[in-house]
């Protein structure tokens, strides 16, 4: 049986490697547990052409900007879905080296079955953080634009409520009330939408980023962000 109170405080006094997609759930897992153990660094999927992150379609370069404010380096594999798990686990296997003994997510629902997470974890001999695990969705998302978070809706799924005018806007009081109106949950779970976190408490200086085109794929839409130069 998992220890419940381990996955939700597991980084508490221990080296931790944070799954990071750049995202509001991702940071704030990170904020929560940079105030209870210590980061070694972030781990980032990227996609087959290693040309944007598996999780959130980022460029790699936003990325590192991102990592490099809140002082942390980033462990990056590409990989398809077919071989994901054995490229993470590999990434695991490096972060372990440098002393990692956690992993951390920003999961909120994951089950206590059939944790996909946990189960690579146990096999890399590293336990698992989610500090927000289980927590309220809207109280979640409230804390964090509390805690001066800023982040920008990047991607939306148009059949499950969102609009292309969603794209670029950012996580506000006043949003979350919108979504809510609306029928949307505020924190995304259901991919509803993504978000990239620009600026916040853990971050030295805000991420200068340049709004793109809107995209669209399907049911998708989406607003790609351009580093600026400084």
């Amino acid at each position: 049986m998992t220890d419940i109170v381990n996955w939700s405080n597991g980084a508490h006094g221990r080296k931790f490697i944070a799954s990071f997609s750049g995202g509001k759930d991702s940071v704030l897992a990170l904020y929560k547990s940079l105030k209870v153990g210590e980061a070694v660094g972030l781990i980032v999927m990227l996609e087959e052409e290693g040309k944007r992150s598996r999780s959130h379609g980022m460029p790699p370069e936003l990325i590192r900007a991102q990592a490099d404010s809140i002082g942390l380096p980033v462990l990056t594999a590409a990989a398809s879905w077919d071989d994901y798990e054995e490229v993470f686990m590999g990434l695991l296997a490096q972060a372990k080296r440098q002393g990692a003994e956690v992993l951390v997510t920003g999961d909120l629902d994951m089950p206590e079955e059939g944790c996909w997470h946990d189960k690579v974890t146990q096999n890399a001999g590293l336990q698992l953080g989610m500090p927000l695990w289980r927590m309220d969705h809207v109280q979640t998302v409230k804390e964090f634009i509390d805690l001066g978070f800023v982040s920008v809706l990047v991607t939306v799924n148009l059949s499950l409520g969102m609009q292309e005018e969603d794209l670029g806007r950012t996580l506000t009081h006043a949003y979350v009330q919108e979504l809510q109106a609306r029928g949307i949950d505020p924190c995304g779970e259901g991919g509803e939408f993504h978000t990239t976190v620009i600026d916040g408490p853990i971050f030295k200086q805000a991420i200068p980023v340049r709004k793109g085109s809107v995209l669209r794929n399907g049911d998708y839409a989406f607003m790609p962000l351009e580093l600026i130069a400084t």
